[in-house]
């Protein structure tokens, strides 16, 4: 993944309300939802939404197909996963393994300046 592409991602996910639309259309799985249902759910007015799925669906984070009179929104997973591991391509400087123990990630999180990779500070 390509620098650009990353920041498009990040741009178009940086609304709260775009946000929750990916959320709730990753809940869904392959299903995905009619903009009428995401609108329903989200309590959005559907000239708001349309604004909101066409922002996600130029960002590729969404696929759209046409189901009559309805558009059905699928989350694009491959390009989320595509995003996750380019941001984690070299995490512990090309030692991914030690990146696996999510148990010391909260101990990490909370010290601002401390490598998430590092082990814990021992008392």
């Amino acid at each position: 993944m390509e620098t650009k592409t990353a920041t498009g991602i990040f741009e178009a996910l940086s609304s709260g309300l775009r946000l929750d639309v990916y959320r709730l259309l990753v809940k869904q799985g392959t299903e995905g939802m009619v903009a009428g249902e995401i609108a329903s759910i989200l309590d959005i007015a559907p000239s708001n939404l349309s604004f909101h799925l066409k922002a996600l669906t130029q960002a590729g984070l969404l696929s759209v197909e046409q189901e009559g009179r309805f558009q059905r929104y699928r989350a694009n997973m491959a390009l989320m996963l595509d995003l996750i591991a380019y941001l984690t391509a070299e995490c512990c400087a090309g030692h991914p393994e030690q990146c696996l123990d999510l148990g010391s990630l909260p101990a990490c999180a909370t010290k601002p300046l401390t490598p998430v990779c590092a082990s814990p500070a021992k008392p």
